[in-house]
């Protein structure tokens, strides 16, 4: 069964085929033809993982998942959150998201963070009864970094954000390496326990 990753970002689409068992088909929204901004204006990730899944549910009838990520920092009391795709901006880059993070933790000795992903699944069973939506949450614990560290992995805030027990930031690791312990990737990890059963 083909599901629909509710995503435009290329780099996420590129982690969870990664993660994901080769028996588990994933489209993306260019694949089935969908295309436009997905909307993500609710204040949770839960609630951003619903939305756009139901938006592409509602336009397909297939079975679709869709995921929010946040960094949520300690000192910033859990900013930036479920705004950090867009904390420097609504048409921000990746590069003005980690400059004002750095700025506002500049001075700062506590720096610590986690990121947490939560995926959202609509299925399609075939019958008539309303989708019940299914959630599968990933998080991971780490330090912020007081500088980029990257060897041109990863993407978003992965040069500054260095997980407990490693002594490399996101950006610095393979994908391989990354997709075992990341918030996504733990949380595709539930995903793909759920849809092998």
């Amino acid at each position: 069964m083909p599901l629909i990753f509710a995503t435009n970002n290329k780099h996420k689409l590129q982690e969870v085929r990664a993660a994901l068992p080769a028996g588990i088909e994933v489209l993306s929204l260019e694949q089935t033809g969908l295309a436009g901004e997905i909307p993500e204006t609710a204040d949770t990730l839960e609630g951003n993982a619903l939305q756009k899944a139901m938006w592409v549910y509602s336009r397909t009838g297939l079975s679709c998942f869709a995921d929010d990520t946040g960094l949520e920092v300690d000192a910033l009391g859990g900013a930036p959150g479920v705004y950090s795709a867009r904390y420097a901006g609504e048409h921000c880059s990746f590069d003005d998201n980690i400059d004002k993070l750095l700025h506002a933790l500049d001075g700062q000795t506590n720096r610590r963070a986690q990121f947490r992903t939560v995926i959202c699944l609509l299925e399609n069973d075939g019958s008539s009864n309303p989708v019940k939506p299914r959630y599968f949450e990933g998080c991971v614990k780490g330090t912020i970094l007081t500088e980029r560290h990257s060897n041109g992995e990863g993407f978003g805030y992965d040069p500054v954000f260095m997980p407990d027990r490693f002594a490399v930031s996101f950006a610095e690791m393979p994908l391989s390496v990354k997709n075992t312990i990341s918030h996504r990737g733990l949380a595709v990890k539930k995903l793909a326990e759920y849809l092998d059963r």
